[in-house]
């Protein structure tokens, strides 16, 4: 699956989310999908939000599980960073990314770069 983001458009994650579930409606494990979804969302929210261009997603699966990824236009690489108790639900998307995924991380793509991450599944 191949997604064009359009730039600062939050009605864009609840799409995301659709279109991932629907690919992903015979993959995995119980409650891997649910995982994916919410993962997904986080990193193309972060996406919209901490830049002012379009964002790319690209879900992919294989035998070996699952990889999604985010391309947004713009270098500045995210932070994680621990929540703040005060701060309502900011700070906590990478942190989630962190502790449900099986790996994840950050690479340069040329100008801007990809956020990503895998989830092995397990079996169907």
């Amino acid at each position: 699956m191949r997604r064009r983001l359009g730039c600062s458009d939050l009605r864009e994650v609840p799409e995301a989310r659709r279109a991932l579930r629907e690919l992903l409606r015979h993959w995995g494990r119980p409650g891997c999908s649910e995982i994916a979804e919410l993962l997904t969302s986080e990193l193309v929210t972060n996406a919209l939000v901490h830049t002012d261009r379009d964002a790319v997603l690209t879900a992919t699966v294989s035998p070996d599980g699952l990889r999604v990824e985010v391309r947004d236009f713009v270098g500045r690489r995210p932070r994680l960073r621990a929540p703040v108790p005060d701060d309502g639900t900011h700070g906590r998307g990478l942190v989630l990314v962190e502790s449900l995924a099986d790996a994840w991380g950050v690479r340069a793509h040329g100008v801007g770069k990809a956020v990503w991450f895998e989830l092995n599944g397990g079996a169907a």
